[in-house]
């Protein structure tokens, strides 16, 4: 089932299914049930982007000072593509930034 559809930078729809927000939350303390929005919203309105493994993506925020989301994305074609996991990490590889706002 999907949960939500964010459209990316390159304005693919990227799905949020219930087995990966499950997944999300079973690896990711940090996370509620609350926070499929803010994980969305990330993949739609990013502040950075860094390429990921295996052709994929990771869509940045910043949250503050030395705490920065990260959402795993796949974009499998120009019409789909899906979060893989997210999670918040204390800080960010700015060599590795391929697209910014």
């Amino acid at each position: 089932m999907i949960l939500g559809t964010a459209y990316s930078v390159n304005n693919i729809p990227v799905r949020l299914t219930d087995e990966r927000w499950e997944h999300i939350l079973h690896e990711h303390a940090e996370f509620a049930y609350n926070d499929s929005n803010m994980i969305l919203e990330a993949v739609e309105d990013p502040e950075y982007i860094l390429p990921g493994r295996r052709g994929s993506c990771v869509a940045v925020v910043v949250l503050g000072r030395g705490s920065y989301l990260h959402v795993f994305c796949k974009e499998v074609s120009a019409k789909d593509g899906f979060i893989i996991t997210a999670g918040i990490r204390p800080k960010m590889d700015k060599k590795k930034i391929i697209w910014r706002k």
